[in-house]
């Protein structure tokens, strides 16, 4: 069963033309993860986050709300549509609480932390962070998605940056691969974060001793090929990898981006994934905000899953200050 899948694309199209988002956040809500890191303003190399870690705990919580409706509800989400067109309904249909926003915004701290380790320098583009149009792309929502991608490379041109660090494997895809098919002339290069920390060839300076299995998000590995990357890194940082049979480019899906249509389905998926990672350890590694939240919402008790960042700079910056 699915919920009513014409209104809420509706919904999500709506938003992202009038908008200029899926799930629009506050400037407040969507830049409040960098208060007191001193980020400088722009630069030639700008750590571009596409809003999609402060995004996840609004899809969640979206997530939540379409799960009571899914195979009914056809009338009420038709009137939420006409109504979202005139009101965001955003703030209603997909409410977080703080403490949810905080544990997602503390892996984008320790992203820049892990950062200022390496001695990357990098600026922040702020309310110029455009979300890039992800959830659009990835439910076919494509002429939607075309006029938005024109309107955030138009934004990326005027802010002077010549090189972006994306931090999550959805916001580097639509950047790196999908934005050049397009955007004609878009030829921004777009690196990983966890590319950039591997080239540098950070070195632990409390490394962990720790056993943990890694979930390969299915954008990083099959799209981007980003699969060494990770493992280097934990290895150094001293995680022993015990890999489940369905990994890298064969990796098995978190259940995303399905929570927003078809949520029931979407968790079956998900428990099916933490039985097969579980099974290696009970500590679960992931790379991507997506996986993070749809892993850990069917986690039993026992199992830990928690993002690959978490981990890192435990390892590599325990005393670098935020």
């Amino acid at each position: 069963m699915s919920v009513p899948i014409g209104s809420t694309l509706g919904i999500l199209g709506d938003n992202l033309r009038k908008r200029r988002s899926a799930l629009p956040l506050s400037r407040r809500v969507s830049t409040a993860w960098a208060k007191g890191l001193d980020l400088p303003r722009g630069g030639e190399t700008v750590l571009y986050t596409g809003q999609m870690w402060q995004m996840v705990p609004a899809i969640n919580a979206m997530s939540r709300q379409l799960g009571k409706y899914e195979g009914r509800g056809k009338r009420l989400f038709g009137f939420a549509r006409s109504m979202n067109k005139l009101v965001n309904l955003t703030p209603i249909l997909a409410r977080t609480t703080p403490s949810e926003r905080t544990a997602y915004n503390e892996r984008l701290r320790n992203i820049v932390r892990l950062l200022r380790a390496a001695d990357v320098k990098f600026g922040y583009l702020y309310e110029r962070d455009l979300y890039p149009g992800t959830l659009a792309y990835d439910e076919g929502l494509t002429q939607g998605f075309v006029t938005h991608a024109h309107r955030v490379a138009k934004t990326l041109r005027e802010s002077g940056a010549k090189r972006l660090i994306t931090v999550d494997p959805h916001t580097t895809n639509i950047l790196r691969s999908v934005y050049p098919k397009v955007v004609d002339g878009f030829d921004l290069p777009v690196q990983s974060y966890l590319e950039v920390l591997a080239e540098r060839e950070l070195r632990a300076t409390d490394p962990l001793h720790e056993s943990a299995t890694m979930h390969d998000s299915c954008v990083y590995a099959r799209y981007e090929g980003v699969v060494e990357q990770p493992r280097l890194l934990l290895a150094r940082g001293g995680v022993d990898l015990v890999e489940p049979e369905l990994s890298g480019k064969l990796t098995f899906c978190c259940g995303g981006p399905l929570e927003t249509l078809f949520p029931g389905k979407s968790t079956e998926i998900a428990k099916k994934r933490v039985e097969q990672l579980s099974a290696c350890s009970p500590k679960i590694v992931t790379a991507c905000p997506l996986c993070l939240a749809n892993l850990e919402r069917v986690a039993p008790a026992g199992v830990e899953v928690r993002d690959i960042s978490d981990y890192l700079v435990r390892a590599y910056c325990p005393t670098v200050p935020a």
